[in-house]
């Protein structure tokens, strides 16, 4: 790989950039905000999620990204701009990049992908499916025939595959992820303790908190927000014991898909998976007690990635490197390879 070579995992939640040798050069979340009088873009990134809930009316910040896909191609492009001006100082002329999308992505909204990589100024650019990707971030050689499950819990989308000889033998996606688990909190919140509180919130009581199961030692974490009756600043406290239960229904969808997959598998790749275990990657995969879920659910063992957040774009930039000694880019990534004019 050229050190001017990109992989992007261009997610819902956040945004990551890796460099071979430099690593992670980037992560900040999918978020742009703008003054939409001027359409002048204000902040992105961190500085834009800290505007999230707090702007006056002409200025929004908003995720230009909806399920894992492109929602405003304008402000996404924008992003993806301001986000490499940041890293340019690290690479010389232009780059190649490898973006990372969905494996249910739809051709139309693949072309909003490409488009975004290519405005700003890509040389080449190459498209992989997260699972595809998120495996060889995991650390598994998957040109080999043998059976690999992924299942990639992202914020906008959760994908599931089986792998073998570089490609994807079955998979599905559904459009429940880690935004689902943090807006059922809001939900949660607002049907039983009766205010609304914001996504920051939300997510922040995710993460100290969130399980699918009971936590070993209960988790307390302070929600303020804006009581529902009387439309005043209100807090409270919300223990990690409340919230295993409303995140059922997410979680038996998650499941269902997954014994789907493992249903239309070919017995061949069985032993390989039974063997293996399921891996999952995805910052969303590590809401506390999900993998024991899904383990109780299949009968095979689950474990969690090392580097489980950067697995996709880590994995993004390995294929990219591997465009240099393949005659056939299509056997990596299973989905076309796009060359900019």
């Amino acid at each position: 790989m050229f050190n001017n070579d990109i992989s992007i995992d261009l997610g819902t939640a956040t945004v990551l950039v890796y460099l071979k040798n430099k690593g992670i050069v980037l992560n900040e979340p999918s978020v742009i905000a703008v003054n939409t009088e001027t359409d002048e873009v204000l902040a992105v990134g961190n500085a834009a999620l800290k505007m999230l809930g707090k702007t006056p009316p002409h200025i929004k910040a908003v995720r230009p990204l909806e399920d894992g896909v492109i929602s405003s191609l304008t402000l996404t492009r924008e992003m993806i701009r301001l986000f490499l001006a940041k890293v340019m100082s690290y690479r010389i002329g232009h780059p190649r990049i490898m973006m990372c999308v969905p494996s249910g992505i739809t051709d139309v909204e693949q072309r909003a992908v490409i488009e975004a990589a290519r405005d700003v100024g890509a040389r080449d650019i190459y498209v992989i499916e997260e699972p595809v990707a998120a495996a060889l971030g995991a650390g598994f050689d998957i040109s080999m025939p043998h059976g690999t499950m992924v299942v990639d819990i992202g914020g906008g989308t959760t994908d599931i595959a089986v792998l073998s000889l570089g490609g994807v033998v079955v998979s599905r996606s559904l459009k429940i992820a880690g935004d689902e688990f943090t807006e059922e909190i809001i939900r949660y919140i607002k049907r039983e303790q009766g205010i609304i509180v914001g996504p920051v919130t939300a997510e922040r009581i995710k993460i100290e908190a969130g399980c699918v199961i009971p936590r070993p030692k209960e988790c307390l974490c302070e929600a303020k927000g804006i009581s529902l009756l009387e439309g005043l600043p209100r807090s409270v406290t919300i223990s990690s014991d409340m919230l295993y239960d409303a995140f059922d229904d997410l979680v038996y969808n998650i499941i269902e898909r997954v014994l789907e997959v493992l249903e239309v598998t070919p017995p061949e790749l069985h032993a390989d998976i039974i063997a293996d275990g399921i891996i999952l990657t995805g910052s969303g995969a590590l809401i506390y007690g999900l993998d024991k879920k899904i383990s109780e659910a299949t009968g095979v063992k689950v474990q969690l990635a090392d580097n489980i957040a950067e697995c996709v774009v880590r994995g993004a930039g390995i294929a990219l490197e591997n465009v240099d000694s393949t005659s056939d880019p299509t056997q990596i990534f299973h989905k076309k390879a796009y060359i900019t004019d």
